[in-house]
């Protein structure tokens, strides 16, 4: 592939002023600071189980709450990974993951198609872990599918522990997201039979 698959992006809103850049071809490496201590947790495993290296600092208005700062991260990775994923051309397209964590078994199964999908199936017994409202896995989830046009499938299959289920997802999802990144030594151009993944 040749070139360098990094991403830079800054949002800056009346709720959140963000700063990320992303490196798909990393080695795990991340510096990353969003005010919420369990999120900053997801995304260091994110960027170690995917080799991403990520440098990401958040300003949000957690005074109102977690929302925005969740989702508006969830926009600007998701940006940043339709940006350093670039043309496509020659990477597998999909990726798939069934991740264990102790209690919990999630899959995670993504397609780079151009098309925003999410299929979230995750039940969340506890209302929060640390200082993240657990509804809002799906609004991040919901916002990189989106922003990334990416179709999203994350379904448990078991697990109790809320903490352990999460960082399975975000695990699986890093998983995932490697394969369908990566190169693909048959691929010539784009994998879709329209000749485009827009």
């Amino acid at each position: 592939m040749g070139e360098d698959r990094i991403a830079a992006i800054s949002r800056k809103t009346l709720e959140t002023d963000i700063t990320l850049e992303l490196n798909l071809d990393g080695t795990g490496k991340a510096e990353i600071d969003t005010g919420i201590g369990f999120l900053d947790h997801m995304l260091n495993s994110f960027c170690k189980h995917g080799f991403f290296d990520l440098k990401l600092v958040c300003r949000g208005d957690l005074a109102v709450d977690g929302h925005h700062t969740t989702e508006d991260i969830g926009i600007v990775l998701g940006n940043a990974i339709r940006e350093a994923v670039g043309d496509k051309k020659g990477i597998h397209r999909y990726g798939s993951e069934i991740l264990p964590m102790d209690d919990a078994l999630v899959l995670c199964a993504l397609d780079l198609c151009g098309r925003p999908y999410l299929r979230y199936d995750l039940e969340l017994p506890m209302e929060r872990v640390g200082e993240l409202d657990t509804e809002l896995v799906r609004e991040f989830f919901y916002a990189i599918s989106y922003s990334a046009a990416m179709n999203l499938h994350l379904k448990q299959f078991d697990g109790e522990n809320t903490h352990h289920l999460i960082e399975a997802a975000f695990k699986a999802f890093a998983r995932a997201l490697r394969k369908a990144v990566d190169p693909d030594p048959h691929v010539t151009g784009v994998l879709s039979a329209k000749g485009t993944l827009e």
